[in-house]
């Protein structure tokens, strides 16, 4: 075989985050009553969560703001949308997401028949992922995938976040991987694949959502079961 270790980004990748924040947020919504006091459409609630979600990661991703400033702004800034500016509210909100999002399983069609094949075929599998570490263990945890995989690089563990070349050295080092005998799959093009080419990887883009890019990955995929016929 070509590669030994096979390193996975985890949301959106495996673990669908957009459905399983989706029933995460509307837990809290409800908890909160924020459908009687901000307003009845959760899903335009949500809308805006996650449009200031992905907005506040990649800027944490490349390193402008840190990790708590994260946590609770991305609630603070989605509830400002609906004219409510309470930091207090904000912070408890991000609290109770947290606590309840590790708790949600749903995975992204075929992840347990592809990572079945590919440990059976005597890959090594292993994770790099910028989640929280606490939070990314209760996945994989909760959705009886963790001990499919050698090592969890968190960036927290590895004090670096993709796309930056040092967790990919981190992640190599600490599996006793090589550039040559590995490759990074993951959703994010910035992130995964262009942070896992500059390191000097192979990259498979899972490009579940058809986007464009003008980056060369080694491999585009649109569906997991379609690492069967590279792997």
């Amino acid at each position: 075989m070509k590669y030994q270790h096979l390193f996975f980004d985890l949301d959106h990748t495996l673990w669908d985050f957009e459905a399983n924040s989706h029933d995460t947020l509307h837990e809290v919504y409800h908890h909160n009553r924020l459908h009687e006091t901000l307003t009845p459409d959760f899903n335009a609630f949500f809308e805006r969560y996650s449009y200031h979600n992905k907005r506040l990661w990649d800027r944490y991703h490349h390193g402008f703001i840190k990790q708590e400033e994260l946590r609770w702004k991305r609630m603070w800034h989605a509830l400002l949308e609906f004219k409510l500016g309470d930091e207090k509210l904000s912070k408890l909100m991000s609290q109770q997401y947290l606590e309840i999002l590790p708790t949600k399983t749903k995975l992204f069609p075929y992840t347990i028949e592809i990572i079945e094949y590919l440990k059976g075929k005597g890959y090594q599998l292993h994770l790099i992922t910028n989640g929280f570490e606490e939070v990314q263990l209760g996945k994989l945890r909760n959705s009886q995938i963790e001990h499919f995989f050698g090592e969890v690089i968190t960036s927290e563990r590895a004090m670096s976040l993709k796309p930056h070349k040092e967790i990919f050295d981190y992640a190599l080092q600490q599996t006793g991987a090589a550039t040559h005998n590995s490759i990074m799959i993951g959703d994010n093009l910035d992130a995964d694949i262009k942070g896992a080419m500059d390191a000097g990887l192979d990259t498979i883009f899972v490009n579940h959502i058809h986007e464009k890019t003008d980056l060369q990955p080694t491999y585009i995929i649109h569906h997991l079961k379609e690492l069967e016929d590279i792997l």
